[in-house]
């Protein structure tokens, strides 16, 4: 599930006339890096959401491999458009991926895989501070010895998970953030993350976008 319905409000004068997925950096849609990541990894359903200028996502996956899943008349927030497109996915368990982020490394849906084991409801992928690049503000997890995450300041939450669909369609509202999954999963103690080895770059800010080519272009990283 590749989310791409939000406002991109702090892009300001790049989603004006774009939605933020299809904002470029080193010269191709940031929502195409992502495709590229879940093209490498080969999921066999690819659902995106949209909503503002939906349109142009419409028009950017016509006659490929992506079901694009419109959001109207209202957004849904990442845990609603998650919930809504369950029909369409048809999986359980399900990757989400934000769409506003460029990845140096090894692949990260590749890497969630590889560490899921049966007994987990939700397993997230976070960025230690020194490899997040671009990235405004403090951290979002903190991650034990064996895995388990609260709520902290060591890591950031890289906009990618595995996350079992029974937890999301309990949720009795249909328009609500996934946060408010992860807070109910943290009282349990059931919520576990991992930490991404490479290289992650926010892209959700103008300045984003000239530290994405920066760090794709450096070759010695």
């Amino acid at each position: 599930m590749l989310f791409a319905a939000g406002f991109g409000t702090r892009m300001g004068a790049l989603t004006e006339d774009r939605p933020k997925p299809l904002v470029t950096a080193a010269n191709r849609p940031l929502i195409d890096h992502a495709m590229a990541i879940v093209r490498d990894y080969g999921p066999k359903t690819v659902v995106c959401n949209a909503h503002y200028k939906a349109d142009q996502i419409v028009g950017h996956f016509a006659g490929t491999e992506v079901i694009v899943a419109v959001e109207q008349p209202d957004i849904l927030d990442t845990g609603g458009g998650l919930k809504a497109a369950f029909p369409l996915l048809n999986a359980d368990p399900v990757f989400t991926m934000n769409t506003d982020a460029v990845w140096k490394g090894p692949n990260p849906l590749s890497l969630l895989a590889n560490a899921w084991t049966d007994d987990m409801q939700a397993l997230l992928l976070c960025v230690p501070k020194a490899n997040a690049i671009g990235h405004i503000g403090g951290g979002d997890i903190d991650i034990d010895d064996s895995g388990y995450a609260t709520w902290g300041e060591d890591k950031i939450y890289s906009g990618v998970q595995i996350i079992r669909t029974d937890i999301v369609s309990n949720m009795a509202q249909n328009v609500f953030s996934l946060k408010a999954v992860w807070e109910e999963m943290v009282t349990q103690g059931a919520l576990r993350a991992m930490t991404y080895p490479g290289l992650w770059c926010d892209v959700g800010h103008p300045d984003g976008i000239a530290c994405a080519e920066a760090m794709l272009a450096d070759h010695d990283v």
